[in-house]
């Protein structure tokens, strides 16, 4: 039987450090330290590695690729987070690949594999629910710097960090302003029950609310136009009472703002819509939509920053980070 050769990934377990380490000594990156050079170089012997750089060669156009796997890019939330990015590792000298998962956990086992199998230098996800073990299990064996960003699936923070906005201060805000503005009675639409940022999106709608006596309503369901629409028409028939609602996302609250609309609602008026993520539709509607900013644009910047410095310096950043949110009032409230 063939004794199997050793790889990069070998001598990163060896030495005790990331594979990007290891590839910065075969380098000779003057960013790594003569102690862990020294260490890596003792391991490389130890296991008997030896450095192909010809081959080596031939990957190097994939050396400063990163890879940026998205939960849904039909959703513009998602698209403006993908754009910022990789406009700002393009300004690094990063190249990105990007895959759209479409929701799909198993598609996103397929992308990753493939893109650590063409020699990305790290990860930026914005994970899919479902089984995601897979997923991180191939991250974490081929020891590439990742980050969890807008949504956290994966409880192992210490080794795939993770930055969103923070969202329950955003339901917070818009809670809040709608009961300045004289709502009673306020709904939360949208968002897949049971989902973490379902949860974080509604906890501030609900503390809002229970802290001012009034009674919750929660209609949760797919997060986009078509439910909106479809749910003005059940507000309608099933609960007239309501004057006011809380969307997960700003699709929902485009949907809602048709939906009431067609209904002869006073959308503004006789009922208050805010959305969340302050997408650029939410200002192109009429009425225009308030909605709760998340700052993407600046989480992109961050995120490159971020793993850049993790890639180049081997510095994994903070396990956990929340960026601040904004409630932007327009014509619905």
């Amino acid at each position: 039987m063939v004794k199997k050769r050793p790889t990069i990934i070998d001598v990163a377990k060896k030495a005790g450090v990331s594979k990007s380490t290891v590839s910065l000594v075969l380098q000779n990156s003057r960013t790594v330290r003569d102690e862990t050079r020294k260490q890596v170089r003792q391991a490389m012997s130890e296991i008997g590695y030896v450095y192909n750089r010809s081959a080596a060669n031939m990957r190097q156009s994939n050396a400063a690729l990163i890879g940026l796997v998205i939960n849904n890019l039909r959703n513009p939330f998602f698209t403006e987070f993908a754009t910022s990015l990789q406009m700002a590792l393009s300004e690094k000298g990063y190249a990105v690949v990007i895959a759209n998962t479409d929701e799909s956990a198993q598609l996103q086992d397929q992308v990753v594999l493939s893109m650590i199998e063409h020699g990305v230098s790290a990860f930026i996800i914005c994970p899919a629910y479902g089984d995601t073990d897979a997923t991180f299990d191939a991250i974490e064996r081929a020891q590439l710097p990742a980050l969890q960003v807008l949504r956290r699936v994966d409880e192992r923070v210490e080794t795939f960090p993770f930055i969103a906005p923070d969202y329950r201060v955003g339901s917070v805000a818009a809670t809040e302003h709608m009961i300045r503005t004289g709502a009673k009675n306020i709904a939360f639409v949208g968002g897949r029950e049971g989902f973490a940022v379902t949860d974080e999106r509604m906890s501030g709608y609900l503390a809002v609310i229970q802290r001012e006596g009034l009674q919750p309503t929660i209609i949760t369901g797919d997060s986009t136009r078509d439910f909106g629409r479809k749910t003005a028409k059940d507000i309608q028939q099933n609960h007239p009472e309501l004057d006011a609602a809380v969307c997960f996302n700003d699709l929902v609250a485009l949907g809602l703002n048709s939906g009431m609309r067609e209904a002869g609602r006073a959308v503004g008026n006789d009922f208050l819509i805010v959305g969340f993520d302050d997408i650029e539709d939410a200002a192109q509607a009429y009425p225009a939509i308030s909605s709760v900013s998340c700052g993407i644009d600046a989480i992109g910047k961050w995120s490159a920053e971020t793993i850049v410095h993790w890639i180049e310096q081997g510095n994994a950043p903070v396990v956990k980070h929340r960026t601040p949110v904004e409630l932007i009032l327009r014509d619905t409230t």
